[in-house]
């Protein structure tokens, strides 16, 4: 089969590789339809994120038919079903998932020594995203494995296209999550930095969780319009002042909300020196992610307010202000998204029309243009937002 495959720092191809088969009784292999890059495939095609190898296959949002199906997974799927693969791999057994904390299950990440050594303890198994999260192949192929398949999936039904419920396997939930996990009140500002995927998914989260007013940051204008395109006042933090305009809109109290939808790799502009200062660590090897936006976050925030963070961070960051932090009493919510926790609620919302996902769609390529795709999101080129792959 062809699968996209990490070969080293920037360095993605579409190869040709051994189809997968089963190998566990829970096991079923589904023929991929769609699957899509996630901006947070960019920390791998930056080498940014330990405990990648050559070989690995790349992808963990997709969806696809079931073709093949282990003896131990038949009571809950069927050869032609229609799934989306969540980017979690989820036992649905051990005490995690019996408590919802899906993206934490204990028995799925099948190389727990490297992840206790780098985390204290281990996570789940994540499809396509480093040995510390197992090293399971991922889903930007023509076929995938799905291992622990009777509880790690979505059946959708038929007739709803790909585009619509591809994102439930990551990108609409974690934006969901991260807009639950602030805990919104109908008197909340939530402000939100990055328009990327996620951001965008966070923002009209919120607003459907009744947020008062939605501020979304970047300076990309194709992203700014699609924020406020979804209900968010916008601001270009390349024309104006974050802190201020901030104050301006809550009269001086800081959003009470915030979410940082960024991650590791904060946007680097002399205007803005602590990301100049980190990008001179990062490439010494001093400093492993660029954490400027939560610095900026932990500022603005409203006393007792909420911090939430769904973007990535893979290693160490420096000079966060405690001080500001504990002070202000602030509370922080962070974690891989517990993909199966939502998804019962998100595919009703698909449903019955409140949110069409496929919204945040500008490229759909096939699976060979895949390489050039990565680079063409990464540059943010031709108003790149999303990327749909069709193998």
């Amino acid at each position: 089969m062809r699968a996209l495959v990490w070969h080293g720092k920037e360095d993605i191809r579409c190869d040709t590789v051994t189809d997968p088969e089963l190998e566990q009784p829970r096991d079923a292999i589904v023929k991929v339809t769609s699957c899509a890059i996630c901006g947070s495939d960019l920390h791998l095609f930056h080498n940014f994120i330990p405990a990648m190898l050559p070989g690995d296959i790349m992808g963990h949002e997709m969806m696809g038919e079931v073709v093949e199906v282990g003896p131990e997974a038949k009571h809950k799927l069927k050869v032609g079903d229609r799934v989306v693969v969540p980017f979690t791999i989820i036992c649905g057994e051990c005490d995690q998932c019996k408590r919802g904390n899906f993206s934490v299950c204990e028995a799925t990440n099948r190389k727990k020594y490297l992840a206790d050594k780098v985390f204290g303890h281990p996570t789940a198994g994540l499809f396509g995203y480093t040995h510390l999260t197992g090293g399971y192949p991922g889903g930007q192929a023509e076929y995938l494995r799905v291992p622990f398949a009777d509880a790690t999936h979505i059946k959708v039904p038929d007739g709803i296209p790909d585009e619509k419920v591809l994102f439930l396997g990551d990108i609409f939930p974690t934006g969901w999550q991260a807009a639950v996990q602030c805990d919104i009140q109908p008197t909340d500002t939530v402000a939100i930095w990055g328009c990327g995927p996620v951001g965008q998914m966070a923002i009209r989260s919120a607003v459907l969780l009744g947020a008062k007013q939605v501020i979304a940051i970047d300076h990309l204008p194709e992203r700014l319009e699609m924020a406020e395109a979804g209900g968010a006042i916008t601001i270009n933090f390349d024309e104006e002042s974050v802190v201020e305009r901030l104050n301006e809109l809550t009269g001086g109290l800081g959003p009470e909300k915030c979410i940082d939808a960024i991650g590791m790799e904060a946007h680097v502009s002399p205007s803005m020196p602590d990301t100049v200062y980190d990008r001179a660590k990062q490439m010494l090897g001093a400093e492993s992610d660029r954490p400027h936006v939560l610095r900026e976050m932990i500022y603005v925030c409203r006393p007792a307010g909420v911090i939430s963070i769904p973007g990535v961070y893979g290693g160490l960051v420096d000079k966060i202000p405690m001080g500001q932090l504990m002070n202000k009493g602030l509370t922080i919510r962070t974690g891989q998204t517990h993909v199966n926790r939502w998804t019962d609620d998100l595919l009703r919302r698909i449903e019955e029309g409140q949110i069409d996902p496929s919204f945040v769609v500008t490229h759909t390529v096939s699976l060979d243009e895949g390489p050039e795709m990565y680079k063409v999101f990464r540059d943010k080129q031709d108003s790149c937002i999303k990327v749909v792959l069709k193998p």
